[in-house]
């Protein structure tokens, strides 16, 4: 399997955590995409993924997928190991709900914010920004950071008992909120606690 990338930018980290997961990095092959030149927009790279975005997957057939989510699903069923996304319906249900919230509430807003409300990329890439937009975004990041306190104050992950997807996706869009210079606010101690510990979980990888 052949990984397009930008190395560090948000989605892609999702894609490498959960191939770390499976322990599973040294079976895929990474070849970057630069972003910053505009390669993602090219000719040659919609002949790859016509949605001109980063990370996407080809497999040896020639299959080609596109979006975190929908390759995640394909690494957690192609790799051995513990699902990323939960072996019953029910798990399965509450993985892709949680997912959702912490891709849309957070690392979606904080990418609005950052694109719209900063110069995020530079004059470019950046076009047609709406900075009242990015900032109503800003607001939704921060309230889903303190929704997922209250969350984390009940349970030890974001979809229940078990790491999954969802806690993926979470840390990284804390990540990128970080980036973006969103803070977040010191008494969400749930949250502050859960990010430490599953960061300590891929350094000790």
């Amino acid at each position: 399997m052949t990984i397009y990338e930008v190395e560090n930018f948000p989605n892609p980290v999702r894609v490498r955590l959960a191939l770390a997961e499976k322990n599973a990095l040294d079976r895929v092959k990474f070849v970057p995409v630069d972003v910053m030149a505009g390669e993602h927009r090219s000719d040659s790279f919609r002949a790859i993924n016509p949605d001109a975005t980063v990370p996407c997957a080809e497999l040896p057939d020639g299959s080609v997928i596109g979006r975190c989510t929908p390759i995640t699903e394909y690494i957690d069923g192609a790799f051995e190991g513990t699902s990323l996304i939960g072996d019953t319906p029910l798990q399965r249900a509450t993985t892709h709900m949680m997912n959702l919230r912490a891709e849309e509430g957070l690392l979606d807003a904080v990418g609005a914010y950052f694109h719209h409300a900063t110069p995020g990329l530079g004059p470019d890439l950046e076009t047609d920004q709406v900075p009242a937009w990015g900032l109503r975004q800003k607001a939704r990041a921060q309230s889903t950071m303190r929704y997922f306190d209250g969350v984390l104050a009940k349970q030890p992950f974001v979809a229940g008992a078990v790491y999954s997807m969802a806690d993926i996706t979470l840390l990284a869009g804390l990540d990128f909120a970080d980036l973006a210079g969103i803070e977040i606010d010191t008494d969400l101690t749930h949250l502050h606690a859960w990010r430490e510990k599953v960061r300590a979980r891929y350094q000790e990888n």
